[in-house]
């Protein structure tokens, strides 16, 4: 976790207000920022030297053992201390470890921030990196005094300043804090940005890039566009203009990650990746393949201790595929947001044709659009024929085969359930029978649409229920589906 602003928290009180920048699924850490960017003449930088070495599992296992807030038993204070340490120090470069320094830090801060107030300075620190900034021109009058306090004060806590790395950066140079440019708005270095291009057109061109000297990989640079989209989200939120920013109005760097993210998912993919219309239907389709993996060993296997591996991928809507793409984060409407992007359609790129210009090696792998089989007009999956403009022949296919290639470089294909005995149309839900719809939880028995809950249970319940009891339920009528996608997998894959 890299590049995070951290001001004293009294202080923040005062001029700030938390946002956040780390958009990660897994974690979100708290940025506390101005409430517009202030620039500041003078910025005056310091580092501390061996850092994190400073903080071995002693200190770590008594911050958490003793420190009023936490105070936790020694057997978990001795566990977090043990994940938390290698070696007997934090590292550097572990996610955790700039998270942990700062709460030990707390009181260093204040101390800090006090002499920083008696200078009228403001205070930011990440890690080892401290930065002080005013536009008082007069703390050049005093700032032998003021670095002969600061460092009074880190010689009581156990640091020594890193001379060699004290610098005082006027706002006519260009003023990078913690490796970022902050003269006129937050923004990465236009090296770190050229760089990351230059590796994205290597990647799209040859199929892999340099990141030191070395061989990189997809989630090295997937972590570099995120650092640099994510100072692009917090410019956005705070444009003083008022412009409006959506998959329609891109900056180039967000355009840049817009095209990686398509080529991640949809070029690069090293598994047959399937989009159903909601995120309950996923659940149904793991289970199925859990209770018959022995007839599917190109779409799951089991391993010698018990653990089941997915040769498919199930595709993942977020905050990303809905501000790049269009794209709800629910229902079926987002299928044709995503098709846009695969033929050029409603005025967006076509991000195949992108690819197939930079003589990109495709993925052998195609990518799914599952829809339940509904006759209705008004319902997804005859929308979707209808945005798509299926010809007659395809739309025959589809009617007969239950699937039909949409777009041949990208792969696409357009799978709709197949139709169980006797019926005209069907939800995944009616791959299952009488026996596993009418079971009971709790008294209250399963619908499909919003009624009592004092007697009925939703969708996302049953699922659940199906997911962890698949050993129970008979998955027999998902045969023909999962027939039609271990086909797929195996004439492309």
């Amino acid at each position: 976790m890299r590049y995070m602003n951290i001001k004293n928290k009294y202080e923040a009180k005062k001029t700030s207000k938390p946002i956040y920048l780390m958009r990660s699924r897994k974690i979100k850490v708290l940025f506390l920022m101005p409430k517009s960017i202030k620039i500041s003449d003078l910025f005056f930088c310091i580092d501390l030297n061996d850092f994190f070495n400073m903080f071995h599992f002693g200190r770590v296992l008594g911050y958490f053992s003793s420190n009023r807030y936490f105070k936790l038993p020694k057997e978990v204070a001795v566990t977090i201390s043990q994940v938390a340490c290698y070696k007997g120090v934090l590292p550097q470069g572990a996610p955790s470890s700039p998270i942990i320094t700062n709460l030990i830090c707390q009181t260093l801060d204040m101390h800090v921030l006090k002499i920083a107030k008696k200078y009228k300075l403001d205070y930011t620190r990440y890690a080892d990196d401290l930065t002080f900034s005013t536009n008082k021109n007069d703390f050049l009058d005093n700032k032998d005094d003021f670095f002969k306090d600061l460092k009074k004060e880190f010689q009581k806590s156990g640091f020594s300043i890193n001379d060699s790395k004290t610098r005082l950066i006027y706002h006519d140079s260009r003023q990078i804090v913690t490796g970022l440019v902050v003269n006129q708005k937050i923004n990465v270095p236009r090296a770190f940005y050229k760089s990351t291009r230059a590796m994205l057109h290597s990647l799209y061109t040859t199929g892999e890039f340099k990141l030191d000297d070395k061989n990189g990989t997809i989630a090295q640079l997937a972590g570099r566009l995120s650092f640099i989209d994510q100072i692009e989200f917090y410019n956005n939120k705070h444009d003083i203009s008022g412009a409006k920013h959506n998959y329609r109005s891109l900056s180039g760097k967000e355009i840049d990650y817009r095209n990686f993210l398509f080529y991640k998912h949809f070029i690069a993919n090293k598994q047959m990746l399937l989009i159903t219309e909601g995120k309950t239907d996923v659940l149904y389709i793991k289970a199925a393949l859990k209770s018959l993996y022995k007839e599917y060993p190109k779409l799951i296997t089991k391993d010698n201790n018990g653990k089941f591996h997915y040769h498919i991928s199930f595709f993942s809507r977020s905050r990303h595929w809905k501000y790049f793409f269009g794209m709800s984060l629910d229902g079926a409407d987002a299928m044709k947001s995503l098709y846009n992007y695969f033929v050029g359609k409603n005025g967006l790129k076509n991000l195949c044709d992108y690819f197939l210009e930079h003589q990109t090696e495709f993925s052998e792998y195609p990518t799914v659009l599952l829809f339940d089989n509904e006759k209705n007009t008004k319902r997804p999956l005859r929308g979707f024929i209808s945005y798509a403009e299926l010809s007659e022949l395809k739309k025959e296919q589809l009617e007969k085969e239950n699937y039909v290639l949409l777009e041949p470089n990208c792969k696409l294909n357009l799978v709709s359930v197949p139709l169980p005995l006797g019926k005209n149309e069907c939800e995944l839900e009616d791959l299952f029978t009488d026996e596993t719809l009418n079971i009971e939880i709790n008294g209250r028995k399963f619908s499909r649409h919003d009624e009592d809950p004092q007697k009925y249970y939703n969708k996302d319940i049953f699922s659940k229920y199906i997911f962890q009891n698949y050993t129970k339920i008979d998955f027999t009528g998902f045969k023909p589906l999962l027939n039609i996608l271990n086909m797929l997998n195996e004439s492309n894959g």
